[in-house]
């Protein structure tokens, strides 16, 4: 499976948007799982968002609901992770991860051990 490279980190005040990249290479992507995942101080990968390619339909961990959005560009192969009214417990580095293994609970989606491919990180920093 092809690296994805992250990109779009930084240094927000809380309230504040950023928008993270997931570049891919290679493909086709369709019966991919794409994921964000985010961890904070080498503690366990919490889930973030995920999505099978195309989008039709959308996980997101509880607290991001309603804040992060999750979409794909097959024109780019780019995952999208727009993050709005961020938080300073938001802080953390953000990775992307795929697979194209088949998931049959909605709970696959949430575990880490299920991806195989992922990015180096993005750090997002969200000040008080």
């Amino acid at each position: 499976q092809a690296q994805p490279v992250e990109s779009g980190g930084g240094l927000v005040q809380t309230g504040g948007s950023l928008r993270l990249s997931c570049r891919l290479s290679g493909g086709p992507y369709g019966n991919y799982v794409m994921a964000w995942f985010r961890e904070v101080d080498g503690k366990e990968r919490q889930f973030v968002a995920a999505t099978k390619w195309g989008g039709l339909a959308t996980y997101y961990g509880d607290s991001v609901k309603g804040r992060f959005t999750i979409s794909t560009d097959s024109d780019t192969s780019t995952i999208y992770l727009q993050m709005n009214s961020l938080r300073p417990d938001d802080s953390a580095a953000y990775y992307c991860a795929l697979t194209d293994r088949t998931f049959f609970s909605t709970a696959d989606y949430y575990r880490p051990s299920k991806y195989d491919s992922w990015g180096q990180g993005t750090q997002v920093t969200v000040s008080s």
